[in-house]
């Protein structure tokens, strides 16, 4: 039990201090939340190098993206392995160099 009004001052003072920190923490979170998705939205399928839109194509069952503009190749995570697990061509030998040991 609090014992005289300047410690009881001084709790609800810390109580409130507190109590805004949060309010003040949790709208940075939802600021920064929007703003990821707010990026994502914007460079989402956009070419990393010119920004044109990336579209998807088929190689050999696995979906890469070709950027519209200047024609370059996007791998997501993954694809590179799969495709360097091809039966080994001409073509194929290029994306070797490309692999991870």
């Amino acid at each position: 039990m609090i014992k005289n009004p300047s410690q009881e001052e001084e709790y609800i003072a810390r109580q409130e201090f507190e109590k805004l920190q949060k309010i003040k923490a949790e709208k940075q979170l939802k600021l920064a939340e929007e703003e990821k998705t707010r990026l994502r939205e914007l460079h989402y399928m956009r070419c990393p190098k010119c920004g044109m839109e990336l579209i998807e194509i088929g190689y050999r069952g696995v979906m890469i993206d070709e950027c519209s503009g200047c024609e370059g190749i996007w791998l997501d995570a993954g694809e590179l392995e799969a495709i360097s697990k091809f039966k080994k061509t001409n073509l194929d030998k290029l994306f070797s160099i490309f692999k991870k040991d």
